[in-house]
């Protein structure tokens, strides 16, 4: 009995055929997403500027069943789309890139806050693990959640791991969410950070700033996994009462962090010069690290609950002047 046999044989086995049915339809779905994004990045990478906005209407009807307004945007998800096309500026491509960012960051608010850096390369094949910690998380430079936390480096499994950057590495994030411009011309590389970690879990505290005022803080816990929870807190740290994609911590997250009005301070210099950015901090045992600035959260297709709240951010963000107009 070969490999493909068996698994159809344990599948069976545990679930019926009903089951196995599941599992068949779920890889053939699977499949067709990956066809489809692998479609739309070559159509994207190749596609004429002028043609942009047209594909990212379609991209963004496609998503969220609304039709895209980018001559007049009212919704909080409406001008993040306006902002990929029309504010992709140098700075934002700089903060953008998770490399050079960090030189920024010291400049504005001092190196201690960083989280330590354990090294750069330009490509996977440069990395000697042999002088990497047991625990550490490695991430290139110039896309979203393209990383990979180790955890223990006796079973990182090294020729996985190399086919996973190379990937990474040989695409522009720029064409894989929704047209995030802003990644087009990072130079990308590989870094590798010390591993943060909490026992309960590594929380986000991300600060929504519209034109130089935090107004809002998200704050994530286990983010990129399944467990992935949510609560959005107003200055004051009073709960306010807004879901958006992922569900409630329930009460897990209520605590102020520590450095709370720290992370207010430092959320207001590094904000200003955009009109909306969000800045994210970490706290582990009492200690603040900066996390990252993004421009377009969610790549601005959030789903909120109530959808009111889609409204109220976007009345909180004023966009900037088109070409001068």
């Amino acid at each position: 009995m070969n490999n493909s046999m068996r698994k159809i044989y344990i599948i069976i086995k545990k679930e019926g055929i009903r089951g196995l049915v599941d599992h068949i339809l779920k890889k053939i779905r699977i499949t067709d997403e990956l066809n489809s994004d692998i479609k739309r990045y070559a159509e994207w990478s190749t596609m004429d500027v002028a043609d942009y906005p047209q594909a990212l209407s379609k991209w963004y009807y496609k998503q969220t069943g609304n039709i895209l307004n980018l001559d007049n945007p009212k919704t909080f998800n409406e001008k993040l789309q306006w902002l990929k096309l029309y504010d992709s500026t140098p700075l934002k491509t700089k903060l953008a890139d998770k490399y050079l960012e960090r030189e920024w960051i010291k400049e504005q608010i001092g190196e201690e806050y960083l989280v330590p850096l354990l090294g750069v390369w330009n490509c996977f094949d440069e990395i000697d693990f042999s002088k990497l910690p047991d625990k550490f998380v490695l991430k290139v430079n110039q896309g979203s959640g393209w990383n990979l936390i180790v955890t223990d480096k006796t079973n990182l499994n090294i020729r996985e791991a190399k086919k996973k950057f190379d990937r990474w590495m040989s695409m522009n994030f720029a064409y894989v969410s929704g047209l995030e411009l802003h990644y087009k011309n990072i130079v990308p590389k590989i870094i590798a950070e010390e591993y943060l970690e909490d026992a309960k879990g590594l929380i986000d505290y991300r600060f929504y700033c519209f034109n130089g005022e935090p107004r809002q803080v998200w704050v994530d816990v286990f983010s990129g996994t399944t467990k992935h929870m949510r609560e959005v807190y107003d200055m004051n740290w009073e709960k306010i009462p807004l879901r958006c994609t992922w569900p409630s911590a329930k009460g897990m997250l209520d605590e102020k962090p520590i450095n709370f009005e720290k992370m207010k301070a430092f959320a207001k210099k590094l904000s200003q010069p955009f009109c909306f950015v969000r800045v994210d901090f970490y706290e582990v045992k009492k200690k603040l690290y900066m996390g990252e600035m993004t421009f377009i959260p969610m790549s601005g297709i959030g789903e909120f609950e109530p959808k009111e709240w889609d409204e109220e951010l976007g009345r909180m963000l004023a966009l900037p002047r088109r070409n001068g107009k």
